[in-house]
């Protein structure tokens, strides 16, 4: 894969909103509200808060090949973990923008002082988003059962994936 991961800016989120939107409504792999419109989606993922950062991976040209927002998982004293969301567009998976973004994301934590990456919601049927994690080091700690209504399984469970930094 021969994208580069810079962080996103404002002027990115309407190339991201295409496939983030379709992502969304698909109903297979995000807990999101599939009635999010633009302006309330882009609040939600072009995080500003304190330890937070939204990155894009582009190819050579510039083209927006996916994004990740990382932050804290909890406020206060659960601030020492962070947590994570990514969004591959449809033309760029299975060429390793999601690996790039995870291992980028992996790193900004370390260097932010994280001590643990936790996703906590990995929709146990995205085998490959499962697959990819557990390739870079998280392991499946729990899973709530029938807690994520897909599309088109119905019911299913939502993991909770944790990898130590320290």
């Amino acid at each position: 894969m021969t994208a580069q991961i810079r962080v996103a800016t404002n002027a990115d989120w309407p190339v991201i909103w295409p496939f983030f939107h379709d992502i969304v409504t698909a109903q297979e792999t995000y807990a999101y509200d599939p009635s999010l419109t633009f302006e309330q989606a882009e609040a939600m993922w072009m995080v500003t808060s304190p330890r937070s950062r939204v990155t894009v991976a582009v190819d050579a040209d510039g083209t927006v090949l996916g994004t990740s927002n990382m932050y804290p998982n909890r406020p206060g004293p659960g601030s020492h973990v962070s947590s994570a969301s990514f969004m591959v567009s449809p033309e760029a998976r299975g060429r390793g923008v999601g690996r790039l973004l995870c291992e980028d994301m992996i790193a900004w934590s370390g260097q932010e002082g994280f001590r643990a990456i936790q996703f906590n919601a990995v929709v146990e049927t995205n085998e490959p988003a499962v697959h990819l994690w557990q390739a870079l080091g998280f392991r499946i700690i729990g899973t709530v059962p029938e807690s994520f209504q897909h599309a088109k399984l119905g019911y299913v469970g939502l993991h909770v994936m944790y990898r130590p930094l320290v």
